[in-house]
């Protein structure tokens, strides 16, 4: 009989151990139940910036000059000479090469003018000159001299503009123009009511 108790003891034992090793790892492992978080995530709200609007002033457009008043123009340029008009209209002017000299001079009508020389025989102070040596000084002359002779006007010389070629500078205003020998620094000014030579 005691047979008998120890076969039923082993074979609950051994059922039991049955039961327990077919419960898979799930079975095995403990289970723990979800818990709420206690942190609480919330999106940061967007804010969107938007720059003033900043009114802005329009400058005026810069005033370039006409292309007939730019010096690196060739149309001041004619037989190696270089021609222009004043910007009131009331000289022809030029810086011209001669056989002999080169010389920057204007024509055009001005006052005072000085007593015509007995030596002028021609026109006498419609022209001022200053050449390679001396002062500036009227001049006389059988013709116009200061132009370059094609069908239309020479260039205008816009103002405060200076030309300055072969070893003479020109400069005009609004009524004015001067030409200086670089070298010598003698030259002349001349406009409608006034001129001066030096």
């Amino acid at each position: 009989m005691v047979r008998v108790r120890v076969g039923f003891v082993l074979l609950g034992v051994g059922s039991a151990l049955v039961l327990a090793g077919c419960g898979g790892e799930a079975d095995s492992a403990p289970t723990v139940a979800a818990q709420p978080s206690s942190t609480t995530t919330t999106a940061a709200p967007t804010t969107t910036t938007v720059a003033p609007v900043v009114p802005t002033t329009t400058e005026p457009p810069t005033t370039t000059l006409p292309p007939t008043t730019t010096l690196t123009d060739v149309q001041f340029e004619r037989n190696e000479s270089y021609y222009f008009t004043t910007p009131d209209g009331n000289f022809q002017c030029g810086i011209i090469k001669l056989p002999t000299r080169i010389e920057a001079g204007c024509e055009g009508t001005t006052t005072p003018v000085p007593p015509r020389p007995e030596s002028c025989m021609v026109n006498w102070g419609n022209g001022i000159r200053v050449t390679d040596e001396g002062e500036g000084a009227f001049m006389c002359s059988g013709g116009e001299v200061y132009t370059s002779g094609g069908p239309d006007a020479d260039p205008v010389l816009a103002a405060g503009q200076p030309l300055s070629k072969l070893g003479f500078t020109c400069t005009t205003t609004a009524t004015d123009v001067s030409c200086v020998n670089d070298q010598t620094t003698h030259g002349f000014t001349v406009a409608a009511d006034s001129n001066e030579v030096y």
